[in-house]
Order: C-alpha cells, then structure tokens, then sequence
C-alpha cells in the first residue's frame, strides 16, 4: 500500500477508535477490548503515527471490566478500526466478530426457566445445576460460543424443559454441565441424571438407565426426542466444577469442534399456555360458606362455618393454615375445588397476619360479576360460598 494511502487508513482508524473512546458502551464491550488488542498486534508501536498512538492510549484507559461480547451496535467503531487495520496489513483474518449479534429470538428458548439467553447461534449452551451465582456470574464472562446458560434442579420435569428449550435450537451441539449438583440426601441429584441420560438413555419404562436420583423418570418428553437430543447435543460432564476459567476453556474447546447445526426435530406435540381468566359468576357452595380471621388476643386463627341459611355451625381454631383446613377438609365443609383453592389463599393470608402482627381481612371472592359481598363476622368477608 502507498504511504499516502497507509496514512489515510490510519487516519480512520485513528476516527473510529476516537468514536470509540467517547462512546461509554463502547468501554466494557468485549469489540472494543479485542479491536484494541487485534490493531496493537497488527501494526507494531514503530509503525504508528503519533495520532493513532496516543488514541490507542486514549482507548485503553478508557476500558471498563468486560460486561458484554456485543450489543449488535448499526455503527460499531471499534469493528471498522480492525477493517481498516486489515486494509493495512492484508490480513483478512481479523475478525473481531465471530458470531451474529445478541439476540433473543422469539419463541426461544420456547419454555420458560432460570436462564439467561445469551445468542441464537453459538454451539454451547451450559448447565450450572443449583449454582445460581454461578449461572449469574458466567452469563457475564462467557464468550460468543455460549448460546445460553440456566440452572436445573430436578431430574424429571427439569430435565424434560432442558430437552425441548435445547432442541428448540438446532445451532447448540453441546451442553455443559456445571456446578453443584444437589445433595445426595435430597434425592434429586439432577445433573448425574442429566449425564446418565446422555449416555445410556430411557429404559422401557422412560426411567434414565443409571440414574440417581430419586424419580428419573421422562413421561413429558417422547422418546424420538430424547433419542434425538442423544445423538445432536455432545454432554460435558464437569459436574462439581466452579471454576470460571475451566469453564470457560471448557466451551471454547467444544466451539472449536463445532460441527455445524444439526437438522431440527420437528415434533406435532405443541403445549401452548391458557390465559388466566376469573368467573364471571360466584356458584355457592353447597356444603355452605367460611368465614376467617385472626384473634391476636387469643393468639390463634380461627374459621367459622355457616349453612348457607347463616346459621353457624362450627368453629376450628389453630395456630397453621394446616391445623386449620385439615379439620374442615374431613368435616366436609367444602364441596367445590375452586372454594377449597380460595380458603387455602385466604388462611395463608391469615397465618402470615398472625405471625407478623399485621392486620386482616378476608378478601370477597374474585368474581367478575358481582364482588359486593357485604362483610361478615370479625374483621372478615366471607367466602364465596356465601349466599348473594
């Protein structure tokens, strides 16, 4: 190159890295970290102009801990820098930008869960087990191979939304498994079941063939989908390990062997959520209504039962939500599930007024059409099961 048009090129990427230095996203990103290290290697401190030196300098001091690989920036300062460096140098392989920007695509990861979405394409998707801390501090310190990184602590139900939120992307071909694994005396131990599975798969029942822990069992997940998350997704068993920088050499070696997206699995089983709703109409309780509230003089709950004429027919007192619905549950004052799930609310609610001193009042049921149910008893409104 000309030396009038190597000194044009440095004069861009003296601009760009300018930018850069003023620009306060810029300082922890990881584009700028690597740009500041690839044009310090890729042109020697005897070959750069005053200018570009002391922005180098400038750019350095004004770096902050690494936070983040990319933001996906329209203008990426640090990004041309390195392009116009590699116009210098003839290198092509200053590459600074491995992989497409952040991106949480909708619809994936498909279920919800403890995890933190990192990037669509990248080949790793690690497993931190119970570790929460762990998974929180790895989500800001792995590089642009890591797609995702959650926590699982059964192993069933979670192994099961491991299974389908993996294979609902078909870039991850390997899952590392990391961090403490739950205690043997709690029977879940859900990474040594994640590994057996990986290994030896279901038995004829669906139960993980040399798994530990205390129901291995696949019931929500079929077993063409299993067998298929055997064959694509390669498990690293680094069960126990906290250690960041094993981790992280960990994921860049599986990146290194990635072979490419695997084909997708397609399944017709579809589990789409049911918005919530309230009745629009309270439906009395045969059995009658129940009254609660807290006798802070007494030190106890009490629940009171009226015949749906208002005659009052019985009184249990306690100390616990328990020691309160059991009784009623066996005395058969309630007939209908959705008048039962409003009195368990309603004595959770009381059982922490009375333990913290707080005042209560039980809430009227949640009906749409008409909540204008008029208060009963002491400090409370009865359930719905009251008659209107």
């Amino acid at each position: 190159m000309k030396p009038d048009a190597r000194e044009t090129v440095f004069g861009e990427v003296t601009a760009q890295l300018h930018e850069a230095t003023k620009a306060k996203k810029c300082w922890p990103c990881g584009c700028l970290h690597q740009s500041l290290q690839t044009i310090e290697r890729a042109v020697p401190s005897t070959e750069r102009s005053p200018e570009l030196a002391s922005v180098l300098k400038a750019a350095t001091a004004s770096l902050l801990p690494f936070q983040y690989e990319c933001l996906g920036c329209q203008v990426c300062y640090p990004a041309l820098a390195v392009n116009a460096v590699a116009q210098v140098s003839g290198d092509t392989s200053l590459d600074i930008c491995p992989t497409d920007a952040v991106e949480v695509r909708a619809g994936w990861p498909p279920l919800p869960g403890n995890y933190t979405v990192l990037r669509y394409h990248a080949p790793v998707a690690v497993c931190t087990l119970t570790d929460d801390a762990l998974r929180s501090t790895l989500s800001q310190h792995l590089g642009p191979a890591a797609a995702v990184v959650g926590t699982l602590h059964t192993e069933n139900l979670g192994i099961e939304r491991l299974i389908r939120n993996v294979l609902a992307n078909p870039y991850i071909r390997f899952l590392v498994v990391c961090g403490t694994d739950s205690r043997q005396a709690i029977g879940h131990l859900p990474g040594q079941s994640l590994v057996a599975l990986a290994r030896y798969g279901l038995d004829e029942r669906s139960r993980i063939q040399e798994a530990h822990g205390k129901r291995p069992v696949i019931r929500n997940v079929d077993r063409a989908a299993v067998e298929h998350f055997r064959r694509t997704v390669d498990v690293i068993d680094l069960i126990g390990t906290s250690d960041i920088a094993t981790i992280q050499s960990t994921v860049q070696e599986c990146s290194d062997r990635n072979p490419g997206p695997s084909e997708p699995f397609v399944s017709a089983e579809v589990v789409s959520p049911v918005a919530g709703y309230i009745p629009r109409r309270m439906i009395p309780d045969p059995a009658g209504y129940l009254v609660v509230y807290v006798d802070h003089h007494r030190g106890c709950l009490l629940l009171e039962h009226y015949q749906n004429t208002g005659l009052l027919d019985g009184v249990i007192q306690g100390h616990t939500a328990p020691e309160v619905y059991t009784p009623a549950i066996e005395s058969k004052w309630i007939s209908r599930l959705d008048h039962a799930a409003y009195l368990g609310r309603e004595l959770a609610r009381a059982e922490h007024a009375f333990l913290t001193g707080e005042p209560f009042v039980q809430d009227a049921a949640p009906e749409r059409a008409d909540d204008s149910i008029p208060t009963q008893g002491k400090d409370a409104a009865p359930c719905s099961g009251c008659p209107t």
